[in-house]
């Protein structure tokens, strides 16, 4: 048998859980077509010896539906093994959009998810209104990984509604109009629907984005619409009652999640953050998810894989940056920072700001009053890594003149990380450990200048299998593989089996792990964005193709979009 691609001398890590084992992997037309010793060439050969071979690392929770318009490699998730993503959470998507109407959707993204207004508007070719129509204009641009598109709650109110979606509750006609566009969107290969109730979502002009003004039946009416085709996912960014004091508004929200998930027997999907010491909030919502299984019903919980954190640099933002005394010197260039910051009077005058100043109230991953027991100076990519905090204490400096005094040493190359949840890591662990959950939640392509969660695949390789041992490399290459793959319907993905499509990763288990981020500027019109980059990846394959070899594009191309499952009935 000629093989275009044979993996040699690997041991696979399959994806199902069970044991690794020692094997060649051999790949034609796009497939997988044999796994064990191998005697015939390929027309490419990777020597895996020493690597573990991987299926693809899916991402079930991300932001991409912008990027992959002027981004066809799918950075920064291709460098971390992903080949397959999930867009279009929370809500929020690019279709449907009337011709006259697109800055509406473009409301509900720019803050919330702190995608750059310009920047859309510089790499979007418009070519779609309805979500059918923007399924086909994906078909068609290049792609390095493959994209699965939900329709957006948001989206489908603008649709509908126009302005009035960001202040009234929808008419009859207009649930019509919604559920008609939905049902369209459905069939031509929408991989679910998304909806966001978590008052972290704002437009830029501070109201609620328009899914937050949509009353519970009409949440009820549009996930019934998935339930009577019979398939796709519902995501929702929760509302505040999953994380209420008070039990009785805890378990109204359980009840109406769970009632809706057995009645139109569709699968849930929703981030479980560890947001309080005692977690009860965590505690409560896995318990929904089994209380749901027990009563026939499927739901799924994202579970990130660190401290869900804002990285702060001089280069994008600090917490400082809201306050009047900052803004001004925020302004300055770099080079004119360094002199300013160095200004005895005028730096006494920014760490009293910076301690006593007013934060206002911070939305989604926007940076937070400080808390300098919760913002670790990042000098390594994985933990362990010192709070300013602790440094401060040890050096007998003030926390505000440290983190100034480590910018300037570092010619502000120096990131901060400030944990907002998962604080504790046993709470963390509990989460992960949890049979419904899976490892997910990296935002990619949102909250671009905010955050860097692109690698949460290659975070949990390094610091929870290698470094902790809390985890084997079975289990958590199972939880970025197969359970997301299973989730989401993808049948011939997930796993490293003859038949299916070969997405694959060749991995160093003793290297692989997040590089340091950077800042670039390189979004349409020079926007600045976050970037990270990985080591420890000899390779990630695409449908047989080779896309990254040790860190760099090779020029293919071979992602596509995945198209759901009622459009293939």
């Amino acid at each position: 048998m000629q093989y275009d691609l044979v993996i040699r001398n690997g041991t696979v890590v399959d994806g199902s859980g069970v044991a690794r084992y020692r094997a060649d992997v051999g790949v034609r037309h796009g497939r997988i077509a044999t796994i064990g010793r191998i005697r015939d060439k390929g027309r490419q050969e990777i020597d895996a010896e020493g690597h573990i071979v991987t299926p693809g690392f899916i991402d079930g929770h991300t932001h991409m539906d912008a990027q992959v318009m002027w981004d066809p490699l799918g950075t920064c998730s291709c460098w971390h093994g992903v080949t397959s993503v999930v867009m279009g959470n929370c809500g929020f998507t690019l279709a449907p959009a009337r011709a006259g109407e697109r800055h509406l959707v473009v409301r509900n993204l720019e803050r919330a998810e702190d995608i750059s207004a310009d920047a859309m508007a510089e790499g979007i070719t418009w070519s779609w209104e309805t979500f059918p129509e923007y399924l086909d204009t994906l078909d068609r641009l290049p792609k390095g990984i493959n994209y699965a598109a939900n329709v957006g709650h948001s989206a489908l109110r603008t649709w509908a509604m126009g302005e009035r979606a960001f202040a009234e509750q929808a008419t009859e006609d207009d649930l019509l109009m919604m559920e008609r566009e939905l049902r369209d969107a459905m069939r031509a290969g929408a991989i679910g629907f998304t909806t966001s109730r978590t008052t972290n979502h704002e437009t830029s002009d501070d109201r609620p984005v328009a899914s937050r003004l949509a009353d519970w039946k009409e949440v009820e009416r549009l996930v019934s619409v998935l339930g009577d085709l019979g398939g796709g996912m519902f995501e929702i960014a929760q509302e505040s009652a999953s994380r209420s004091t008070d039990p009785a508004v805890r378990n109204e929200f359980y009840g109406r999640m769970t009632d809706l998930a057995v009645r139109t027997g569709i699968p849930f999907t929703f981030g479980v953050l560890s947001t309080t010491r005692d977690g009860s909030d965590w505690q409560g919502q896995l318990g929904m998810i089994d209380d749901a299984a027990a009563a026939g019903a499927r739901m799924y919980g994202q579970a990130h894989c660190r401290e869900f954190s804002v990285l702060l640099s001089w280069k994008t933002r600090l917490p400082f940056d809201v306050l009047p005394a900052w803004k001004e010197v925020r302004s300055l260039p770099l080079e004119e920072q360094a002199k300013a910051f160095r200004d005895p009077a005028l730096r006494a005058k920014l760490v009293e700001a910076a301690h006593h100043g007013d934060y206002g109230r911070a939305i989604g991953a926007e940076a937070r009053r400080p808390d300098y027991r919760w913002i670790r100076i990042m000098d390594s990519p994985v933990p362990p890594n010192p709070t300013v905090a602790q440094r401060a204490g040890e050096l007998g400096k003030d926390p505000v003149e440290l983190m100034i005094d480590l910018a300037l040493d570092s010619d502000f190359e120096q990131f901060f990380v400030q944990a907002i949840a998962n604080r504790d890591p046993e709470h963390l662990e509990a989460i992960m450990r949890h049979p419904r959950t899976m490892v997910t939640f990296s935002d990619s392509g949102a909250h671009v200048s905010q955050i860097m969660d692109s690698s949460l695949q290659t975070h949990l390789l390094a610091h929870w299998v290698r470094d902790r041992q809390a985890f084997t490399l079975e289990q958590a290459v199972e939880m970025i593989t197969n359970r997301l793959a299973t989730a989401w319907g993808f049948a011939d993905r997930g796993l490293v089996r003859e038949g299916f499509v070969a997405d694959l990763n060749v991995i160093d288990p003793q290297r692989i792990g997040p590089a340091m981020p950077t800042v670039a500027w390189d979004l349409p019109g020079g926007a600045r964005r976050l970037v990270q980059k990985s080591n420890g990846i000899k390779a990630t394959v695409v449908a047989g193709e080779v896309l990254i070899a040790d860190g760099e594009h090779t020029g293919a191309l071979p992602g596509r979009l995945l198209r759901g499952q009622v459009a293939t009935r």
